[in-house]
This record gives structure tokens, sequence and C-alpha cells, in this order.
């Protein structure tokens, strides 16, 4: 594999997962809570989030594949300027905070949506939109991150 396309799929995986917060948080976020009864909010976020989730973590894989071969690249982790490690720490923290919305909030939600319980599903559905924002906000520093401190 070539840098230019370690790094062409790095960047690809970064903005289907980052654009995919964005657009979800900031455009759909609030059109659902204006135009949906819970009911169908519920559904419509745990129906998305299943479409949404399986290309998170086919960028999550992406990610961590294209950044290490190309720290492994540039000569390891001691060669690499300290943005890398500042976008690599930044990465685990989203990672870990996605694997946890992914094993704990939407699967309650998934749950709380089958069972039809509006209150469960409202609660687990505010929980995943907190973690959301602020892995959008770390999404947002480590864009910055990549292109002020480069």
């Amino acid at each position: 594999m070539s840098t230019s396309i370690a790094l062409f799929l790095h960047m690809l995986a970064s903005v289907v997962w980052v654009g995919g917060m964005f657009f979800a948080y900031v455009c759909l976020r609030p059109v659902a809570g204006e135009v949906l009864e819970p009911p169908l909010r519920l559904s419509l976020w745990s129906r998305t989030f299943a479409r949404f989730f399986p290309w998170v973590w086919a960028a999550v894989a992406i990610l961590v594949l294209t950044g290490l071969w190309m720290i492994g690249r540039m000569g390891g982790f001691a060669s690499v300027g300290g943005y890398v490690h500042i976008m690599l720490g930044l990465g685990v923290v989203m990672m870990a905070i996605f694997a946890y919305v992914f094993f704990v909030p939407y699967r309650r939600l998934r749950a709380a949506v089958a069972a039809n319980d509006l209150k469960a599903g409202g609660s687990e559905l505010a929980r995943i939109r907190s973690f959301v924002a602020i892995n959008l906000t770390l999404g947002i520093i480590e864009l910055a991150v990549v292109r002020l401190l480069r």
C-alpha cells in the first residue's frame, strides 16, 4: 500500500465518521424533534444508527490500520511529530466513546424501541446524543490538529 492510498483511506474514514456525526447532530436531530412524535423519532434513530454504526466500525478499523501503517512508514512513534501523538490520543478516546455508545446505550435504545418503552428509549437517545456531541467536538479538534499543528 502506498502512503497516498493509506492517507486517502484514512481521510475518507474520518469524513464518514465525523461527517456522519455532523449530519446526525446538526441536521437530522433538530428536524426529527420538530416533525416526529416520540415513538417515530425513537424508531428513526434506532434504524438510522443500525445503518450508520457498521460504517463507523469500518471507519474505526480503517483509521487504526492506516494510522499505524503510516506511523510505521515514518519510522515509528519516536519519529513522528507531536501532532500525530495528539491525533492518536484523541482517536483512542473517540473510539472508546463510540464502543461505549454501541455496546451500552444503543443496545438499550434498541430494546426500548422493541418494547415500545418511550421513557427508557428517550433516556438512552439523550445519552447517545450527549456522547455524539462529545465525539463530534473531538473529531473537529482532531481535524484542527492535523491542519494547524502539522
